[in-house]
Formats: structure tokens, C-alpha cells, sequence
């Protein structure tokens, strides 16, 4: 095994030799069984155990490939899982660091959900989730205001923090439009004006490089497989695409354009390409698809599902799992409502997290070509602070859900609660909720089952 170094010492001391594989699977293993805390805590995980502890990795490859993946569609994290394992055991290590980090969350998830439509409209479980919901609004606030703190470094993030939620909310401008503008504004603004754009990338370091095995195996010239060739991009489109969306095309022939399944895989499929920005920002997007344009389930439902994720390790855009079992559930026609949950729930895991293997293979040589691009890094900075934006939408979509029974849609589309409809028990566990982990710092795991608790006592009170 190799050797653990401490995380404060010089780059310059020399690096451990690179992992086996076997020794990687058992890391790989264990991040995936403990990546609890959404991507924050599981970027934190990685860069704990990759770079600090162990030195697989240096601190500015690391922030390079979380850089990237910050670009990407889809979850980040997992993302990040796969670009390292490739990195150290080229397309073999990528694919067993990323379902290692996705298949302990989603057999969770699959259970969750399977008890969650069985049971779910059971008093104590409603009361149970009264409280989960009181504490997924204040981890999606507490999201908020820490990725702002990274993010708006000065006045032009701030602006374009807030044009990305006035956009969002009160415009209904699409959201890949307000990701793009926003990549070119950081792009133009490094040419234009580059003390407000330079540098201000998600996860920039001030401190000393952390050089780790695979920056000696580069040096070395061991990595040849972080070189893009001339056929590498076709030769990965041939074998990738049919992968990702072969299953989606084979249920579309058998089921035919109109069911469940076909929807799902339609759905999701588009959702792994317009979905910019990391987890939180892919939700905002899901949640008003799923109950305004599908009527799959309901907003509360997508609290709960949320809920769900949080307690779960891995990816916490394994709530698309639960959206795509209950879709299926309700609409499995002629099968068991159970299986036909699971298959839907299979469908959506396929469709969500294959497209995160194809983007890394695609990509990850030519980002290896571009360390240290200054532009590159501008454009991720205004991506950022437009995603906090996107958040703040999340936030209120989710405070309007959670504490007031009656929302309506406004001019512009915009929703606006009913006043009288507010639940004053959803909105006492959220503030406590918010006391505990903004004021108190409570983690998330003791937080939520503390509002769950809660939930119930509340229950047992008669409220």
C-alpha cells in the first residue's frame, strides 16, 4: 500500500509510486460506501483520501479535472470519480471508479423507493417526511450560501449570480441559454477585463502544489493515454453512443413512443446534455419537468425524493432514481407496479450516468492539454457564479413547497404562494432546521434525522 503523506508537506518531496489497480478498487470501494454529504462532501472525500492521504494525485491536476468536470452536464463528483480513475488506470480504472461511486447509493435509493410507494401515505411516514423536507430546504440553503462564498468573489459574479435567477425565475429563460451566456461572458471578461474574471474558478488554490504519482508518471512519460490521437474522438463517439442510448432506442421499438419507459429514456437522455452546473443546478431543471410537464409526482414528492438522496451515499442526483420509479410505478401498465418501478429506476440510472463515462473518455485528453488556460478557467468562473443563481431558484422553489400548502403561477410564469395555505409546522422544523446546520453547525445526516424526529413528536402532539 502506498505510503500515507501528510497533506502540508512540500510538493517538492518526492511522490508514492502509483496505485495498483487492486489497491485502487478498495479505495474506490470506499469512497463510494462513505461519499455521504452531496458533491461538496464528496469532493472533500476524494481530495482527502487521493490527495492528502495518499498522494495519487497533485492538488493542481486535481482542481484541472474537477475544473472540467465543473463544465459538464451532470453530477460533478462523479464525474471528478472518473476522470482520476482513468487518469490512473486509464478507461478500466474510469469505469470502476465511477459505478463504484454510483452502485452503494443506488441499491439504497431502489429500496427507499420501493418502501417509500408502499408506505409512504402511512401518518408516521407522512410525519417522518414533514421533517426530512423541513431539512433538504435548509441543505439547499446552506448549498447556497456556501457556493456563493466561492463563487461571487466581487461585484461582476455577483451581477451575473443574480441576472441567472432573474432569468430563471421571472423570464423562464432556458437554462443551457443562461449557462452558455454566461461561459462567454467569462470568456469575454477575461479579454476585457481580466482582474474580474481570471482566477475565480470553482476551487482555485493559493496554497503549495501537492505533486502525487501521477504527476511523476507524466513527467516520466508513462501516461500516454492522457494524449489525445487523431482517432481518439471518433473512435470513442463509434463505441460510446451506442452504449448510452442503444437501450433507450431498443424500449422505444418494443414499447412503442408513448409509454413510460420511452418517456424516461427520452427524458433523462436530454436531461445528461442541457443539464450544466453540478447536481443542484440539474434539479431545478428535473423538478419542474417531472410535476409541471409530466405530472410524474408531485412537488412534495420531489422533496421527499430529495430527501431520500441526501441520507443515501453517492451522487444526490440519485433523486432522478426515485423520480423515474415512481414515474413507472404509476404507469407500468400490465406488470407488477414493483417491477415495473425498478425497471423505470434501472432506465434512469443507465440514461443519467452513462453520458458521465462518454463525456471524461471524450474529453479528459484534450483538458489534459489545456492545464493552466487562463480563458478556460474565466469562462468556468461565470458558469459558477451563474449556477448559484440557478440554486437561489431551487431555494425558493423548494420554500414555496415545503412551507405553504397553495402555490399558483403568476404572470411570466412565475409561482407565488397563497398566504393563507402556510403550513406552520413545515415552517417551524425549517427554521430550526436552518438554526442547526447555518448557526449551530450540525451535519447534514444528524440534522435530518433530528427533523425527522421531530416530524414525529410533532405528530404525536396532534399538530
Amino acid at each position: 500500500m502506498s505510503a500515507v503523506v501528510p497533506a502540508h508537506r512540500s510538493g517538492n518531496v518526492e511522490a508514492p509510486a502509483a496505485p495498483t489497480f487492486a489497491e485502487a478498487v478498495k479505495v474506490w470501494a470506499k469512497i463510494g460506501l462513505l461519499s455521504f454529504g452531496g458533491p461538496a462532501g464528496q469532493i472533500a472525500l476524494m481530495h482527502r483520501e487521493l490527495v492528502e492521504e495518499r498522494r495519487w494525485i497533485g492538488e493542481q491536476r486535481f482542481l484541472h479535472a474537477l475544473n472540467y468536470c465543473m463544465l459538464l452536464p451532470g453530477p460533478e463528483a462523479q464525474q471528478l470519480a472518473i476522470y482520476i480513475g482513468w487518469l490512473l488506470h486509464r478507461t478500466i480504472g474510469g469505469l470502476v471508479a465511477g459505478i463504484l461511486f454510483v452502485v452503494p447509493g443506488a441499491l439504497v435509493m431502489l429500496i427507499l423507493s420501493s418502501l417509500y410507494m408502499l408506505y409512504g401515505d402511512i401518518p408516521l411516514v407522512e410525519a417522518l417526511f414533514l421533517g426530512v423536507k423541513a431539512a433538504v430546504l435548509a441543505i439547499v440553503i446552506e448549498a447556497v450560501i456556501r457556493i456563493g462564498r466561492r463563487a461571487l468573489k466581487n461585484p461582476a459574479m455577483v451581477s451575473i449570480a443574480v441576472a441567472a435567477f432573474i432569468a430563471i425565475y421571472a423570464l423562464n429563460v432556458p437554462f443551457p441559454l443562461i449557462i452558455l451566456l454566461a461561459g462567454l461572458t467569462g470568456w469575454l471578461g477575461d479579454r476585457l477585463a481580466p482582474g474580474l474574471f481570471s482566477g475565480s474558478a470553482h476551487g482555485k488554490d493559493d496554497g503549495p502544489d501537492i505533486k502525487g504519482a501521477v504527476d511523476l508518471m507524466f513527467e516520466r512519460g508513462e501516461l500516454s493515454h492522457v494524449k489525445p490521437t487523431r482517432w481518439h474522438a471518433p473512435r470513442t463517439v463509434a463505441i460510446w453512443l451506442p452504449i448510452w442510448l442503444g437501450p433507450v432506442l431498443l424500449i422505444w421499438w418494443f414499447t412503442g413512443s408513448a409509454s413510460v419507459w420511452t418517456e424516461i429514456g427520452r427524458f433523462f437522455s436530454l436531461m445528461a446534455v442541457v443539464t450544466f452546473g453540478g447536481a443542484y443546478a440539474v434539479l431545478a431543471y428535473v423538478a419542474q419537468a417531472a410535476v409541471q410537464s409530466f405530472g410524474w409526482l408531485a412537488p412534495g414528492e420531489m422533496v421527499d425524493g430529495l430527501g431520500l438522496a441526501e441520507t443515501t451515499p453517492g451522487p444526490l442526483i440519485l433523486v432522478l432514481q426515485f423520480v423515474g420509479f415512481i414515474a413507472a410505478f404509476r404507469h407500468s401498465g400490465s406488470l407488477n407496479p414493483l417491477l415495473g418501478g425498478s425497471l423505470g429506476a434501472l432506465l434512469t440510472l443507465w440514461v443519467t450516468f452513462t453520458p458521465c463515462f462518454f463525456w471524461i473518455f471524450l474529453g479528459a485528453p484534450y483538458i489534459e492539454a489545456l492545464r493552466g488556460n487562463r480563458a478556460l478557467s474565466a469562462a468556468l468562473g461565470a458558469i459558477t457564479a451563474a449556477v448559484v443563481g440557478v440554486i437561489m431558484n431551487l431555494a425558493l422553489w423548494f420554500a414555496l413547497h415545503v412551507v405553504f400548502r397553495e402555490v399558483h403561477a403568476v404572470s411570466l410564469g412565475m409561482n407565488v404562494p397563497v398566504l393563507s395555505s402556510i403550513d406552520w409546522r413545515a415552517a417551524l422544523l425549517s427554521c430550526a432546521a436552518m438554526i442547526a446546520i447555518l448557526k449551530l453547525k450540525i451535519g447534514m445526516l444528524p440534522t435530518l434525522a433530528g427533523s425527522a424526529l421531530a416530524g414525529v413528536l410533532l405528530l404525536a402532539a396532534g399538530g
